[in-house]
């Protein structure tokens, strides 16, 4: 993975975006998107994470973050762990849930290419990070996440 689009000033504020696999449309569906939510919430509460502004899609997540305790890359690794094993686990275990073969074949696929996830992988490696340092390109991000269509 190149050095571009990484974290690498851990007390900048940075636009992520957060990518499923195949671009599965998992988001579509309010039980997966409340485990983002809640992971959010946990990350401000106990990991320092400062959210600025984000916008769940069907297929990723657009968001505009800093921490506050110069760690931006563990805490946005730790966020995408927990919601990834917890979205996996109500996709298996969720008996309503029609593209549960689906699903998984995609996630099972998608970890094959990758020496990093074991049998199952949900996000992309990449957050395609981009630092914004000056209020015009905070402006611009924040004004691009509150126009997507939610």
């Amino acid at each position: 993975m190149g050095e571009a689009y990484q974290i690498q000033n851990q007390d900048a504020v940075y636009f992520l975006t957060f990518q499923v696999v195949g671009w599965a449309d998992v988001f579509s569906r309010e039980i997966y998107r409340e485990i983002v939510l809640e992971s959010f919430k946990y990350c401000i509460e106990e990991k320092g994470l400062i959210v600025h502004a984000f916008v769940v899609m069907t297929n990723h997540v657009h968001c505009v973050l800093r921490s506050s305790n110069s760690n931006l890359s563990d805490t946005v690794r730790d966020l995408k762990r927990f919601t990834s094993s917890q979205i996996l686990k109500e996709i298996r275990n969720n008996p309503k849930e029609s593209r549960r073969d689906w699903l998984m074949m995609v996630f099972k696929y998608h970890s094959k290419f990758n020496k990093r996830t074991t049998e199952y992988q949900f996000w992309t490696h990449e957050n395609h990070a981009v630092e914004l340092d000056a209020n015009h390109m905070i402006d611009s991000r924040v004004n691009y996440i509150h126009n997507n269509p939610c």
